[in-house]
């Protein structure tokens, strides 16, 4: 029932607005990955970022899709909770957790193992209308825990004019995408990082030669949440 309702939503929903309200450009959509176990890492300017890039899939994939989302934010009523879990198909992910038993990335661990694609957001947060933040490390454990599993990092422009943070009001607008090569655990975090940060900005140049996108110092806020 539940893949049911997925289905219908972005079939009713998510297709045509990404299609028609805002309209997309992909650059490298042959690098995307065919099937799981995968990650996908891109920067987070709006809500819209998660949609745009589960529509990249053909419908069957969908159940495949999951992106890793913050507890306190999705969570934080029934309803959408019920929506998020169960349309969306986000992972939880407690960016604050307790004292527990579990690894905080255990539950990412396992999806990969069954063979997801994981949707990841470095940053933390949606930021400033194009504007990227420094990456957090997270990215980095969890390639280490699962060095064979491939991860596409995805530069996006245009989502965080569409519908910037803390905007209730969708104005169309293009979204450019451009996916890169797969990247693989390296053996060292801060080389594995600075990898990463260097394929985005190329991927960033190849869609704006000036700079659309500047990479703030400072990390983003805790008070937001992580998808």
């Amino acid at each position: 029932m539940t893949r049911l309702l997925q289905t219908l939503f972005f079939v009713l929903f998510v297709k045509p607005l990404v299609a028609v309200v805002l309209g997309i450009n992909v650059r490298g959509s042959e690098k995307l990955p065919r099937g799981g176990p995968a990650v996908l890492v891109a920067n987070h300017n709006s809500h819209l970022d998660t949609m745009v890039l589960m529509s990249l899939f053909p419908l069957r994939m969908l159940p495949l899709l999951r992106p890793v989302a913050a507890t306190d934010y999705f969570l934080r009523n029934k309803a959408l909770a019920w929506f998020a879990l169960n349309v969306i198909g986000i992972i939880p992910l407690d960016r604050k957790p307790g004292v527990t038993h579990q690894h905080p990335l255990q539950p990412c661990l396992d999806a990969l193992e069954h063979g997801a694609i994981l949707i990841l957001f470095p940053e933390g947060t949606r930021g400033e209308p194009e504007e990227m933040t420094r990456f957090k490390t997270g990215i980095a454990h969890l390639a280490k825990r699962a060095p064979d599993v491939p991860a596409s990092p995805v530069f996006m422009h245009g989502c965080g004019k569409a519908l910037p943070k803390g905007e209730a009001l969708l104005v169309p607008h293009i979204c450019d995408v451009n996916v890169g090569d797969p990247m693989r655990w390296s053996g060292d975090a801060a080389a594995y990082m600075q990898e990463l940060e260097r394929q985005f900005g190329e991927l960033a140049a190849a869609v704006h030669p000036r700079p659309a996108c500047s990479v703030r110092g400072e990390e983003g806020s805790d008070d937001d949440e992580r998808v």
